[in-house]
C-alpha cells in the first residue's frame, strides 16, 4: 500500500509495502535502468504535529555499464529513505519535504519514491570496485589482465 488513509494512522504506523513494475508511468523520464519491478517497504507515520514520516527500503535490479571497463552487469540496489511529507507553508521550500495539499486525507509516496531512486542509483557504476578499467594507450580491458603494452598502468 502506497497510498496512505491518514485515518489509518489512529491505530499507529501503516505498513507500506508494494511493487512497482518496470514500465510504470511513475518512472517515465528518469533513465534508470530498471531490469525488475521496485519493490517498497517500510512503515508510515504521524510526527504528531500535522506532518507525517516515512522511514522505507527501495530494493531495484539495474543494468548498468562500466564506468571504466565499459562492460555492461546487473546488479541488485537497495537504498534507504526517509521522507517528510508536509502541508505547512513554511516548510514548502524545503527540498526535503514533500509538500501536501490541505485537508490531507491521503497521502501517496510514490512521487517520494521516485526522487529518492533517481537519486540514490550510482551516477558512476562501476562492476566491481577494483575494475582497472582499460588501457590508456591500446584499449584493453585491464580486468583481463595486463595489456603487454609500453604504457602505464591507469590511474584512477
Amino acid at each position: 500500500m502506497l497510498r496512505i488513509d491518514i485515518r489509518e494512522l489512529r491505530k499507529g504506523p501503516v505498513g507500506t509495502d508494494g511493487v512497482i513494475p518496470v514500465d510504470d508511468p511513475l518512472f517515465e523520464g528518469l533513465n534508470v535502468p530498471l531490469t525488475r519491478p521496485v519493490e517498497v517497504s517500510g512503515e508510515f507515520e504521524t510526527t504528531g504535529r500535522g506532518d507525517f514520516i516515512w522511514r522505507g527500503r527501495l530494493a531495484a535490479q539495474l543494468h548498468n555499464v562500466c564506468g571504466r571497463c565499459l562492460k555492461e552487469f546487473v546488479r541488485s540496489f537497495g537504498t534507504d529513505v526517509k521522507a517528510v511529507f508536509s502541508a505547512d507553508q513554511e516548510l514548502q521550500d524545503d527540498p526535503s519535504v514533500y509538500p501536501l495539499v490541505e485537508p490531507v486525507t491521503h497521502v501517496d509516496i510514490t512521487g517520494a519514491v521516485r526522487e529518492e531512486l533517481a537519486l540514490a542509483i550510482p551516477q558512476y557504476p562501476l562492476c566491481r570496485d577494483d575494475c582497472p578499467g582499460l588501457c590508456r594507450s591500446c584499449g584493453a580491458d585491464l580486468n583481463q589482465g595486463p595489456c603487454g603494452c609500453a604504457s602505464p598502468a591507469p590511474q584512477h
